[in-house]
């Protein structure tokens, strides 16, 4: 089995933050599988050290390192300057602390291949390995996230927008691989830099804790779940409450709507009522995908899988979202999901809370589309394929 060594840009773990939720579960799966891992890791959290037991079986050995500042001049020299894009020395990186760790890791040990996940934070690291087969998993594009925000007028998302299109043309070109998350997300990047050579691989969904539950749902109770720090889920918040929530009461009084995640701001638990219930953190969303009529995702911003989706998906709550919260997850319309957009997601979600065959359908096949294409064993697999096609000889690494 393949000695890995990963560097990222955060660590595996609390997994109910998206970005670490597929570190934690495909190191799982892999050091299960006979892989050796050493980790090194940048982190932001003041409570991120002191998480190592949750995931240190995993690795062989583990470093974390403080994320450095990064500052507008690094950027506008890295845009301006080729040169600088890829340093030759420690100092010209973002974090030199990182950097000087890698290198005394791959002095120190032999690595079948180096494996990278995140964006700005860890690909200019590159040429530290470049001798070794490498692949850097950045998610999704940051540029397609960036051109949803400004189609919903978010100035910010506008101005940039240019700079992060250029960043994603120059940042992944000297890795063997690219692999981000949903089709989407490639199409952006090729779009960017066609000489890429990307691959998508899925994130995944522990099936045997997502298991459908066979009690009786409420009537009439609507679903909403997310970190609302995420910006796009205080957007599609909005969404439900001031256009979905409302129209859809005209027609069925007794509809309500439950927000469940960590840290709703101050307007969002403002909105509490005998029609709203704002719940704050939850220990584990499952009670809730178990006991609601359907789960409506309304979002019109952000990239990549939507992990929220599957989840619903594999405990058999019926589904209404957008056409972006579905990136990425095979769903057809009218079998396994109801896609529609904004402006429709109360007459649909309206249609199918009237009709419990519909409702049914949706349970049985979104939990058999999960079974079939979203574990993440499924996930692993892909991930061991592209580490035995990289690891071929390379022409430009044995000269």
């Amino acid at each position: 089995m393949k000695t890995v060594l990963l560097i990222s840009r955060c660590p595996p773990y609390p997994v109910h933050l998206g970005d670490r939720l597929i570190i934690w579960h495909l190191a799982r799966e892999l050091s299960r599988r006979g892989y050796t891992i050493d980790l090194l890791a940048l982190y932001d959290r003041a409570d991120d050290p002191s998480l190592i037991a949750e995931y240190e079986t995993f690795f062989r050995h583990i470093e974390l390192i403080p994320e450095a500042r990064r500052g507008n001049g690094g950027y506008v020299r890295r845009l301006l300057l080729p040169s600088a894009r890829f340093p030759a020395t420690a100092e010209g990186s973002f974090c030199p602390a990182l950097w000087r760790t890698i290198d005394q890791y791959l002095s120190r040990h032999d690595y079948d291949l180096v494996h990278c996940f995140g964006t700005v934070s860890v690909y200019e690291f590159h040429p530290l390995f470049a001798r070794l087969p490498n692949v850097i998993t950045p998610y999704e594009s940051h540029a397609l996230y960036l051109e949803s925000a400004a189609r919903q007028g978010q100035l910010r998302a506008r101005l940039r927008l240019p700079f992060a299109r250029r960043f994603e043309s120059f940042m992944f070109t000297p890795y063997d691989r690219t692999v981000v998350i949903s089709a989407a997300d490639r199409a952006m990047l090729r779009q960017l830099q066609p000489a890429l050579h990307i691959d998508v691989i899925a994130n995944g969904i522990e099936l045997e804790r997502f298991q459908p539950s066979h009690r009786g749902r409420d009537a009439g109770t609507l679903l909403f779940v997310g970190n609302y720090e995420y910006p796009p889920n205080q957007d599609a918040v909005r969404v439900l409450v001031e256009q979905a929530l409302p129209e859809l009461r005209r027609t069925i009084p007794q509809a309500r709507l439950q927000l469940v995640g960590l840290n709703p701001p101050d307007w969002m638990r403002a909105l509490a009522n005998d029609q709203i219930e704002v719940t704050g953190s939850a220990p584990d969303v499952r009670p809730y995908l178990a006991q609601a009529t359907v789960f409506v995702c309304p979002l019109r911003i952000g990239a990549g899988l939507k992990n929220k989706v599957l989840e619903a998906l594999a405990m058999g709550i019926p589904v209404v979202a957008t056409p972006l919260s579905v990136d990425g997850i095979q769903v057809r319309h009218g079998e396994s999901a109801i896609v529609a957009p904004v402006d429709r997601i109360a007459e649909e979600t309206a249609r199918l809370l009237r009709d419990d065959a519909l409702r049914e359908r949706l349970s049985r096949n979104g939990r058999a589309l999960v079974e079939a294409q979203y574990s993440w064993a499924r996930t692993a697999d892909s991930y061991e394929r592209l580490y035995d096609e990289i690891s071929q000889p390379s022409p430009r690494r044995i000269m």
